[in-house]
């Protein structure tokens, strides 16, 4: 392998791994916010006690994700540096947005909700968990709206003397189409996941008998999360799917291994093709679907890899302008088919509580364990396709990923940076798994109390964390 080869690995090792946190810690926020709302609102511990113990998994999955974060701006400077020249005059600002603004928000304010317990008002120590929740979301829409300049770059003008583009106006790229549609599906999958994993938990809880009142309304919590946000997952997804049709139709072609323009597109239920994935051989799809995916009307014309290689020979150069099409076909199916299999686990699960009874049968405690799995496989195909059926570009029509790799950095530096930064990741990862089970085993806190600082219950106590 080369320098190239190995930069992508790496990138993608990281990449991927740093997402695994990410959707959860998005959700998390909210939905614990949302369980500390209901003990302010109706003063029942059954809430106070789910906030205290999903906020504890909450946090470690925070800091996991913080470290795990940073390194992403270190592969920049060492492994893409002319990447990173060409880009560096866009991504700056909503960059420099995330990390002033949304990471000061999540920062600053989680921790005086970890601090704050009977030292802060019941109703200012709420308020800190909301806006921390918020900063999360701040702080995904700027990554977004940068990554999303990379799928459809805007508001830019080249300049030839630096090569370089610079950033025209900040607010085009900020609320292009782009940004918004990739920003309302990546929520709703983060509530999806975050559903996922306060369901998985709390079910085993409910398996294991421990404090039923909470894990019973906190199942109930995730399940419907889960419902609500597939709704909302399936909406955006559609819309993402036109725009992405219109901007990278060669993206939606390899999705379905879409080889020659057509009208009356089938949406392939499974295609087999060639190893190289240059030609089908087998195909069974459902009539005219592609088509509505991608126009919005059953007779609408999808062009197909050959074509669009043959228009990108002509508009860019002669080059090979097709992804991995079995990459890109497989990402896609298994993105949307575990998502569907997390919904199907959580529908079932809630019309077998439907009363107060308990799901009986082996399927419930093997598929309760899988459900906070189910949502990251998804994910992260999801990002894998995102990404890989981008190919070759690395910022669509502008600057190949093949032009982006850092020119004096030897793939042994790489390799050695990719070895090292796995170990650390595998490690972490020791930790992240060895705490949460251990929270998990621990169980909620059979009695939790709560001192009202205005009763002047706190005034002398020590900071520490009230967990």
């Amino acid at each position: 392998m080369n320098s190239l080869d190995l930069a992508r690995w790496q990138f993608a090792i990281t990449t991927v791994y740093h997402f695994l946190f990410v959707p959860i810690t998005i959700g998390m926020g909210f939905l614990v916010a949302g369980l500390q709302t209901a003990w302010y609102r109706t003063g029942k511990l059954q809430y106070l006690r789910a906030t205290k113990f999903f906020g504890k998994l909450f946090l470690i999955n925070f800091a996991i994700g913080v470290v795990t974060g940073i390194v992403q701006e270190f592969q920049f400077g060492m492994n893409w540096s002319s990447y990173s020249r060409f880009v560096g005059d866009i991504f700056g600002a909503p960059l420099a947005m995330e990390g002033l603004l949304a990471f000061f928000m999540e920062s600053t304010f989680l921790g005086l909700w970890i601090f704050g317990w009977d030292r802060l008002s019941k109703k200012l120590h709420l308020a800190t968990i909301w806006i921390a929740a918020t900063g999360t979301l701040l702080s995904a829409y700027f990554i977004l709206a940068a990554n999303s300049w990379m799928q459809h770059p805007v508001a830019y003008t080249y300049n030839s003397a630096k090569n370089r583009a610079e950033l025209t106006n900040i607010v085009e790229v900020l609320t292009q189409k782009t940004a918004l549609a990739t920003f309302f599906h990546t929520i709703p999958s983060a509530a999806f996941t975050a559903g996922a994993f306060i369901a998985g938990i709390s079910a085993f809880l409910i398996i294991k008998g421990k404090d039923l009142q909470m894990a019973r309304g906190t199942f109930k919590l995730g399940a419907i999360t889960m419902v609500i946000s597939f709704i909302l997952v399936g909406i955006s997804g559609d819309l993402t799917a036109r725009i992405m049709t219109t901007q990278q139709p060669m993206k939606m072609a390899a999705a379905e291994a879409l080889y020659d323009t057509k009208a009356n597109a089938p949406f392939s239920l499974l295609t087999l093709g060639t190893l190289d994935g240059s030609k089908s051989v087998f195909q069974i799809g459902l009539p005219s679907v592609l088509s509505f995916m991608s126009t919005g009307d059953f007779n609408g014309v999808v062009e197909g890899v050959n074509d669009l290689e043959a228009k990108y020979d002509k508009q860019y150069g002669a080059g090979n302008y097709t992804p991995n099409i079995p990459l890109a076909y497989w990402s896609f199916r298994l993105m949307m088919g575990f998502g569907f299999l997390g919904v199907f686990f959580a529908l079932l699960a809630l019309w077998q509580m439907r009363k107060g009874s308990t799901p009986k049968g082996k399927w419930f405690y093997p598929a309760m364990v899988s459900l906070p799995f189910i949502p990251l496989l998804a994910n992260s195909f999801g990002w894998i396709f995102t990404e890989t059926a981008r190919q070759p570009w690395a910022v669509f029509g502008l600057i190949k990923t093949a032009d982006g790799v850092s020119a004096v950095v030897s793939a042994g530096a790489v390799l050695f940076t990719m070895i090292v930064f796995t170990l650390l990741y595998g490690f972490l990862a020791f930790i992240e798994v060895g705490l949460t089970l251990r929270v998990i085993k621990m169980g909620p806190a059979e009695e939790v109390d709560y001192a009202d600082p205005k009763l002047g219950g706190s005034e002398d106590k020590q900071l520490v964390m009230a967990y």
